[in-house]
């Protein structure tokens, strides 16, 4: 083989490869799109606002927020995405549930993203209709066993916290309400305050303006620790029902073949934004816990959201209730 044909040869992967890293160190020249598994408005959609809000300072380039309501629907766009790192996916616990509440899905929740870090935590609240016949935990489990399923109890649908939220406590309690779904919580506290509907686990971001007026009874929180300003309400874990503890949480995805450097890149860009005395101000106005540095890396929410798919398939396998 002539030297001059073995010499272009072997040059080849070095001259294929080198847009591609072009590319990556100068990520991102142009503006990233923060996908928001939630319509506008919605926890999601606010938290995912803050979050690009800050990540577009670090990063030097706008992060443009798309709202893509539903955890599937998202999850797809986000899949679709040309895999270069700018488009991005905010999503939160109902994605890790929907590897098994959806037995057929177009991507696959453990190896078609990568996770970026967490951004938030929030505990969800145990509530009930006005004149319920309940003081606390235990009186209110005893009320659901004795009249399972001519109890309504409310979520927000397939795969929302509160209906994963839902399916701890029935569990927990080892009864059967009668589940009703809505779309979103506005409808569901509307239908709380009137009596039509029983028993309801919320988002504390959504429940606590109508706790404050006490427009229906609250009895406990499903986060590990007591949450700051109604520190009245015990724990799940101090109320007897350590199965019923969860966090909503919302974290970042890639899709899995972006290069690890520009995973990186991102991954830093939110921590980042995490440290932004605005963010942290307004994540304390929303009662919402922002992530810890450590929990916005990508090994730590590795870890969690393989955590989080292996809880969530023994909880929907044991409700044996599926979206398809």
């Amino acid at each position: 083989m002539p030297s001059t044909r073995r010499a272009l040869l072997a040059a080849m992967p070095a001259a294929l490869a080198a847009p591609a890293i072009r590319a990556q160190e100068g990520f991102p020249n142009r503006p990233v799109t923060l996908i928001a598994g939630g319509t506008a408005g919605g926890p999601t959609d606010v938290i995912t606002r803050l979050v690009a809000e800050g990540m577009a300072r670090h990063l030097g380039q706008p992060v443009v927020v798309e709202n893509v309501a539903g955890t599937v629907f998202s999850a797809g766009r986000a899949r679709q995405a040309r895999a270069d790192g700018y488009t991005i996916l905010n999503t939160n616990v109902g994605f890790a549930a929907s590897a098994t509440l959806y037995r057929q899905l177009p991507y696959s929740v453990t190896e078609s993203f990568a996770p970026l870090g967490l951004a938030s935590k929030a505990a969800m609240m145990l509530v009930s209709r006005p004149g319920f016949p309940a003081e606390n935990v235990a009186e209110y489990a005893a009320v659901m066993r004795r009249e399972g399923d001519k109890l309504n109890l409310a979520h927000s649908g397939i795969g929302s916290s509160s209906q994963l939220c839902a399916m701890l406590l029935q569990q927990s309690v080892g009864a059967q309400a009668t589940a009703v779904a809505y779309r979103g919580s506005a409808p569901i506290t509307t239908e709380l305050m009137a009596g039509r509907v029983d028993i309801f686990c919320d988002q504390v971001t959504n429940t606590l303006p109508f706790i404050q007026r006490n427009s229906f009874p609250a009895y406990a929180v499903t986060s590990e620790a007591r949450v700051p300003g109604i520190e009245r309400l015990p724990t799940m874990t101090e109320a007897g029902m350590p199965g019923a503890t969860m966090t909503t949480w919302h974290g970042l995805f890639a899709q899995a073949e972006v290069p690890e450097p520009i995973q990186e890149r991102l991954s830093e860009a939110l921590r980042a934004a995490l440290r932004e005395a605005r963010l942290l101000s307004r994540f304390a106005d929303l009662i919402t816990a922002p992530a810890t540095q450590q929990e916005a890396t990508r090994e730590f929410h590795r870890r969690f959201h393989a955590e989080e798919v292996a809880r969530w398939r023994r909880v929907v396998e044991t409700a044996g209730v599926y979206a398809n």
